[in-house]
């Protein structure tokens, strides 16, 4: 489940008594800022709400109570849960890991609070660019299918140094030993660069401004802390199936750039990129047999 992201048009701000949902008790102190539920998924809801201030926003995670599971059992994985989730996220913010901060947590009543991060997922911002690049090409008299993006002419230069971001952080995150165990490029965001100043990681803002913003990691609901390389590994195939999916006329650029800006954020990564192939390996096996 993707945390902190920007409200969908789907997305309603309702009386606390109309709500789909139960909401969890902090939410029903009253408030200048009705709470928004932002998205749904099997374990918890996201709702966009205030903290402190009413101009402080900030992105609450909610698990509630399972009714299929044993109380006591289920009151335990929550609590074990919300924890590890916001154990993890403080030791990436102390060690420079760009993800949300943690605001407030009670793991008895199934709940984090962190900062809302504003700006929209990595994967909005790459398809609308791969749909304005397709449509630039049948303008300029190419037909059928779309020509693959691999980074070797200058119109793709915003998609590469986004991708040297992404490869990045990721970088960081596994240097710190935490996998994420969910990445996807809907679990990157982009948040806006300050207008007037220069962006912290020095790359040059695009013309359209599609792909400009600091990539911020969210959602580490099925994250662990691990020093094992296979389990980097892992991550970085989950990334890569979920971007070729997701991105296909981008695949290429993946082990192209990608892999490139991992090894310099990560002194490992050369490990870990070996027992990537590895996986592939196994992945590709596995297709085959079905």
């Amino acid at each position: 489940m993707a945390a902190a992201v920007e409200t969908p048009p789907s997305s309603t701000s309702l009386p606390k008594d109309e709500h789909e949902f139960p909401l969890p008790a902090v939410l029903t102190h009253p408030s200048s800022t009705p709470p928004t539920l932002v998205t749904q998924g099997a374990e918890a809801r996201l709702y966009k709400t205030t903290y402190l201030l009413p101009s402080i926003p900030s992105a609450l995670k909610y698990r509630p109570p399972k009714a299929w599971r044993h109380p006591i059992l289920d009151a335990r994985l929550t609590r074990h849960r919300i924890l590890a989730e916001a154990r993890i996220l403080a030791k990436c913010r102390r060690e420079g890991v760009p993800v949300p901060a943690v605001y407030a947590a009670d793991e008895a009543a199934g709940w984090l609070m962190m900062e809302w991060i504003s700006g929209a997922p990595a994967r909005v911002g790459i398809n609308e660019w791969l749909r304005r690049r397709k449509q630039s090409e049948e303008a300029q008299g190419h037909e059928g299918d779309a020509v693959a993006v691999t980074g070797d002419k200058e119109q793709d230069n915003d998609l590469v140094a986004l991708m040297r971001r992404i490869g990045g952080a990721v970088g960081r995150m596994h240097k710190v030993g935490i996998v994420h165990g969910d990445l996807t490029t809907s679990n990157l965001m982009l948040r806006p660069w300050e207008k007037g100043k220069e962006p912290s990681n020095g790359h040059t803002p695009s013309h359209d401004g599609l792909l400009d913003g600091d990539i911020v990691i969210i959602d580490f609901g099925l994250a662990s802390q691990s020093s094992s390389d296979e389990d980097r590994a892992v991550d970085l195939y989950v990334l890569e199936r979920a971007f070729a999916s997701t991105h296909p006329r981008a695949e290429r650029l993946f082990s192209a750039i990608l892999e490139s800006s991992y090894r310099e954020a990560f002194k490992q990564a050369p490990v870990v990129l070996k027992k990537l192939e590895e996986v592939r390996m196994r992945g590709r096996k596995r297709s085959m047999i079905g």
